[in-house]
């Protein structure tokens, strides 16, 4: 299993997730409080809230991560290109865009990489996170369309937007070894159904760089009271033989 020494470490592996379109801002100043609290790797939220979390997050290392295209991809570049720059522009660190899924099924390979440089250049050095919903994909789809997010300069692929994600470990492993074979330089992130301890570490041991799950407040607060705030009084020995 991976080896996770403490809470700390493992929030640092999880991007703390809350894409729901009915949340208030009351609940999602819940919510950063929550991230705050356990310091994880980012959050990742709609862009509504990206302001807000700039303002809220801004005496932490929390990095703000958003999303383009969310959740069919259906957008034209320019169209993307744009809501890129804005995120940007409002204090987001890291971009996370859905993936034109027409342009895989018809093998438009040329149109994706045309697409992911030009999201790259416009974000910089920020990070630019490429979904590719590898649910709806056959595994020749998920290898070529990691292949293109690498080539043209994506930062991250990552397997789900939530909708239609997978939901068992041999799935999420098998995406894993494909992008990790056909796309090696790339960084892997695994998203959807990941609402416990036991199966983010299969995840991480499986491969995956980071995690993102909208439960990552539940898994690491459970993994702190079984952890480090279980208090075990050991029995007093001796070194020597009776």
């Amino acid at each position: 299993m991976y080896n996770i020494k403490n809470s700390n470490e493992l929030a640092k592996l999880i991007n703390y997730t809350n894409l729901n379109n009915m949340t208030s801002e009351s609940e999602m100043r819940e919510f950063f409080e929550k991230a705050k609290e356990l310091n994880f790797n980012s959050v990742v939220i709609s862009p509504t809230y990206v302001p807000l979390a700039k303002e809220m997050l801004s005496d932490t290392n929390i990095k703000i991560g958003s999303v383009v295209g969310f959740p069919l991809g259906f957008e034209d570049t320019a169209s993307k290109v744009a809501e890129a720059k804005a995120l940007i522009e409002n204090g987001a660190d890291d971009i996370e865009v859905v993936i034109n899924l027409n342009h895989i099924k018809d093998e438009k390979y040329d149109l994706i990489e045309n697409e992911v440089k030009q999201l790259k250049e416009v974000i910089g050095d920020k990070v630019l996170k490429i979904i590719i919903e590898t649910k709806a994909l056959e595994d020749y789809e998920k290898a070529n369309a990691a292949k293109a997010a690498q080539i043209s300069g994506a930062d991250y692929v990552k397997t789900a937007t939530g909708f239609v994600s997978p939901n068992h470990i041999f799935e999420n492993v098998n995406d894993i070894n494909i992008i990790q074979k056909h796309a090696p330089k790339i960084k892997i992130e695994i998203y959807g159904g990941i609402d416990n301890y036991k199966f983010a570490n299969q995840i991480l041991t499986g491969g995956a760089d980071l995690i993102g799950s909208d439960h990552g407040y539940e898994i690491v607060k459970r993994y702190k009271e079984l952890r480090e705030n279980t208090q075990v009084k050991p029995k007093p020995i001796t070194l020597t033989k009776k």
